[in-house]
């Protein structure tokens, strides 16, 4: 156990001290969905209100979050693929550490690096007219980290069993814009949607995401927050145990 935790911990400061280094990517990382949220955002509140409309900025601004923690938890996941190809991932197997620890390692580094980059969009909550106390403000980390937890777990679930990140990187743009679409980040997902559609909402892991972060932030939430904590929790714990299943396999 003392050799699994050393593991984790190890592969957790790697993709860490890795993200802090690399001033590039954290603008780049933040630059999107701040361009989401206020070219894409004010753009879309215009045809609701002249002028645009501060209500639908204040909505939309809890799915911003939940897509940067999405895309950056996702796409930390990418790194795999490329330990595989310089042979870095073939030696942490060898290890005498357990395999499962090396995929909790690298699910808590990716989670904390996107719960980092979610961290750079709070910052702008004032200009959009949010504010939340400092309770509402821990409890949204919490969120973001399951979130992150759960989606980074995803990642390292396909990434095992990919060989290229071409592939990779393919099916996740497949897979990513319809969870990310459908999930009631960028409208509401409450009435007047066709039942094919409202099925896949219900669905999406990331609407339960999405829903939480919104009640927690604006007070806008569609479902329970104990049904949204709760889908997040199963999604991420079957995510993770398949992944370091398919770690356990690997060659």
């Amino acid at each position: 156990m003392r050799a699994a935790l050393m593991g984790i911990y190890t592969l957790w400061l790697r993709d860490v001290t890795r993200f802090l280094r690399d001033r590039p990517r954290i603008i780049s990382s933040a630059a999107q969905p701040l361009l989401w949220l206020f070219v894409l955002g004010l753009g879309l509140s215009t045809a609701f209100v002249r002028g645009g409309s501060p209500q639908y900025l204040r909505f939309i601004y809890p799915g911003i979050i939940a897509m940067s923690v999405l895309f950056t938890s996702i796409f930390s996941a990418i790194s795999i693929i490329w330990d595989r190809e310089f042979g870095f991932l073939k030696e942490v197997l060898v290890a005498p550490i357990p395999r499962w620890s090396v995929a909790i390692g690298r699910a808590l580094g990716g989670s904390t690096v996107a719960v980092l980059q979610g961290a750079i969009i709070l910052l702008f909550a004032p200009v959009v007219k949010v504010s939340f106390s400092v309770p509402q403000l821990i409890f949204a980390f919490i969120v973001m980290f399951m979130i992150a937890f759960s989606m980074t777990s995803f990642g390292i679930l396909v990434a095992a069993r990919m060989q290229t990140h071409e592939g990779f990187q393919m099916i996740m743009n497949f897979l990513l814009l319809p969870m990310f679409f459908l999930s009631g980040a960028m409208f509401p997902t409450n009435r007047g949607l066709p039942i094919w559609m409202n099925a896949l909402v219900h669905i999406d892991p990331l609407s339960y995401g999405v829903d939480a972060l919104r009640e927690i932030l604006v007070g806008m939430g569609r479902f329970s927050l104990f049904l949204d904590l709760g889908v997040i929790i199963l999604f991420g714990t079957v995510m993770l145990s398949v992944g370091a299943y398919y770690f356990e396999k690997t060659e």
